[in-house]
């Protein structure tokens, strides 16, 4: 949902040389937020063979509950603008040691090996994941209503950590979830994966509410002074807009 456009010149507050900034405390180099509470979430992008799209898609929905038997699906999207032949999948875990407990229960399933493994692998043509964890001001929500769309907007910040940026992303987030140019249904900030990455998930009614609440946000002087000072912090950006597959728990 978040634009950041204009220069992206270095800020102070990361490179400067002041006696003040030498001061600054150790835990603003950190790339890595200090967590409260354990749970994390996966987020798991495939590629898929364009000829195959369909298939997987049928597989998946047919076979998805062997899956979700060993651990909790937060959402699943097929991605319609900002990447193409592309499922993106949120799954949630309380603790490293449960993962590896989950990893290592699917590879003695044998259902799920036999009936989904050995079918969806030759589907595909890449896989990613990344694990993150929501950051301290956000909750993960459920949307208003089924049958809208999401949007997950990727943010690549400049190295130093949310000590750094935290706040203006923050303020960035709030100027367009407050006034309703969008419902934030959850932020949250890289662990492994590219580090001083941070992930919106949003969601509106469509695809031309989201266009209209564009629209509107550009004109609110809130939105672009919040924007103003957040993209000092910014490398890059994606968006995608996604659509729930049918057995997705978020939709």
């Amino acid at each position: 949902m978040l634009k950041l456009f204009g220069s992206l010149r270095p800020s102070a507050a990361l490179f400067g040389t002041t006696a003040a900034a030498v001061a600054q405390p150790r835990a603003h180099l950190a790339t890595g937020p200090q967590q409260e509470q354990r749970t994390f979430y996966e987020f798991r992008t495939y590629s898929i063979r364009p000829d195959q799209n369909s298939a997987f898609l049928k597989l998946t929905n047919e076979k998805i509950h062997l899956r979700t038997a060993h651990s909790q699906l937060i959402g699943y999207w097929t991605v319609e603008y900002g990447g193409l032949n592309k499922v993106f999948h949120i799954w949630q875990y309380d603790s490293y040691s449960q993962r590896a407990a989950v990893r290592a229960a699917l590879a003695q399933d044998p259902s799920w090996i036999s009936e989904y493994i050995s079918k969806a692998l030759p589907l595909l043509t890449a896989q990613d994941n990344e694990v993150s964890y929501l950051v301290p001001w956000s909750r993960l929500q459920s949307p208003p209503q089924q049958g809208g769309v999401f949007e997950l907007t990727t943010f690549q910040m400049r190295p130093g950590g949310p000590a750094v940026w935290g706040g203006a992303f923050q303020a960035a987030m709030s100027a367009h979830d407050a006034p309703g140019y969008g419902k934030l249904l959850g932020a949250f900030h890289s662990e492994f994966g590219l580090l001083n990455r941070v992930h919106a998930l949003w969601w509106f009614e469509s695809a031309d509410h989201r266009a209209e609440c564009r629209h509107k946000a550009h004109t609110d002087a809130r939105v672009v002074a919040a924007v103003r000072n957040s993209v000092a912090h910014l490398d890059s950006q994606r968006n995608q807009l996604m659509f729930p597959c049918p057995f997705s728990p978020m939709k």
